[in-house]
């Protein structure tokens, strides 16, 4: 028997759509979840290929992870399972600059930015994954996590003071607020030992 489908949205979630939608309008937000949709299902269908099962989504201020039956992949499945979502957004993308025209460039900038976001060697992102899955299949667990833990440390603390300082010279605009917070919450996590790898 499979088990039922879930979905929970974590209050970070909700929030942080909530300010994307006051500061940007209901559109580029609607625009945003469609490109996040199909990141997901490039997860989703390249998780189905390996047999695993989608038990399950949850949403939150960094993303959406998408739970699985507990079947074991091995590291390379897992690697081309996380790479999936990224690479439907840029496939996209591309998709979008070769037969659009030009038509779509808020559609095709999206999909580029969660592309390149989710690349980002960051835990929970997709990139952090990848470079967890990546070292650990080739030096073990113990080395994958310790990359991942260090790497990720250090960009998200990067990505946070570069998200302060733009923030700072646009006069004190706040739209970079929740993504700040999210990558200073990830580097602290990261740093406290926290981040989940495995």
């Amino acid at each position: 028997m499979s088990q039922p489908h879930s979905l929970q949205m974590t209050g970070g979630f909700v929030l942080l759509a909530a300010w994307f939608a006051l500061v940007n309008g209901w559109q580029p937000l609607v625009t945003v979840l469609g490109a996040a949709a199909v990141h997901e299902l490039g997860h989703y269908l390249v998780l189905y290929t390996f047999g695993a099962r989608v038990s399950g989504l949850r949403l939150s201020a960094l993303g959406a992870v998408l739970e699985t039956d507990g079947v074991r992949l091995s590291y390379g499945q897992e690697l081309a399972a996380v790479l999936a979502g990224p690479g439907a957004n840029l496939l996209c993308a591309l998709g979008l600059t070769a037969f659009g025209g030009g038509r779509w460039p808020a559609l095709t900038g999206a999909h580029l930015v969660l592309c390149v976001f989710n690349l980002l060697p960051v835990v929970p992102l997709d990139g952090g994954r990848a470079l967890y899955l990546a070292v650990s299949w080739l030096a073990g667990p113990s080395a994958g996590e310790a990359a991942a833990r260090w790497t990720g440390t250090v960009f998200a603390l990067g990505l946070t003071a570069l998200l302060a300082y733009v923030m700072r010279r646009s006069g004190g605009s706040l739209w970079l607020l929740p993504a700040a917070a999210a990558s200073g919450s990830a580097a602290l996590q990261n740093l406290m030992g926290r981040a989940e790898f495995g």
